[in-house]
């Protein structure tokens, strides 16, 4: 009987993909925190494009809005932009702290007025660092756990909650009972 079939992503009901997935969101969220910390807490003393940086900060809220919708095609995309921003926040980790110095002032706010103070902004840029190696490692554990399987099983054996209704085909020609948008 047609009826009684969904699609079944059996992969997303497993414990360790809802654990992993919910890890990949938290990080992608803790990082833009600390990215939004130290942009708009010493938006003075930046240098170079801050358009880029806010950009950034972006797309790590995007990738942390797909990720928690199960899109597994954003976890490579976030392991390299993480790299990035681990490489970034390395470098500039050392700098803030030398910024900590006499003669410098502290940074100044997007809207005026004194920002954090450059030991604290040094601080926060070294959190990154661990928190973007975390990313890394958690978006290949995601990536590798096939979120995206689909199986077409009766109802009544559907591990998922989400499992969808199985969409006939209406294309001319085609078999009565196609489906359309799944992979079997």
């Amino acid at each position: 009987m047609e009826d009684g079939y969904v699609i079944d992503r059996p992969n997303r009901a497993k414990t360790s993909s809802r654990t992993t997935r919910a890890i990949v969101v938290l990080l992608l969220l803790v990082s833009a925190g600390l990215m939004s910390l130290v942009i708009f807490g010493g938006w003075g003393g930046l240098q170079g494009s801050k358009l880029n940086q806010v950009v950034y900060l972006g797309l790590y809220l995007l990738m942390a809005y797909l990720v928690a919708r199960w899109n597994r095609g954003v976890l490579p995309v976030a392991a390299a932009l993480a790299i990035i921003l681990l490489i970034f926040a390395a470098i500039s980790g050392p700098e803030w702290l030398e910024r900590d110095k006499t003669g410098f002032a502290t940074p100044e706010l997007i809207f005026g007025g004194d920002g954090l103070e450059s030991s604290v902004i040094a601080m926060l840029t070294f959190l990154l660092i661990p928190v973007q190696v975390l990313l890394i490692a958690f978006a290949a554990q995601g990536f590798r756990q096939d979120w995206h399987v689909e199986v077409e099983v009766p109802k009544s054996r559907a591990q998922w909650s989400g499992a969808a209704p199985r969409r006939v085909s209406t294309r001319p020609g085609a078999r009565r009972g196609t489906t359309t948008g799944a992979s079997r």
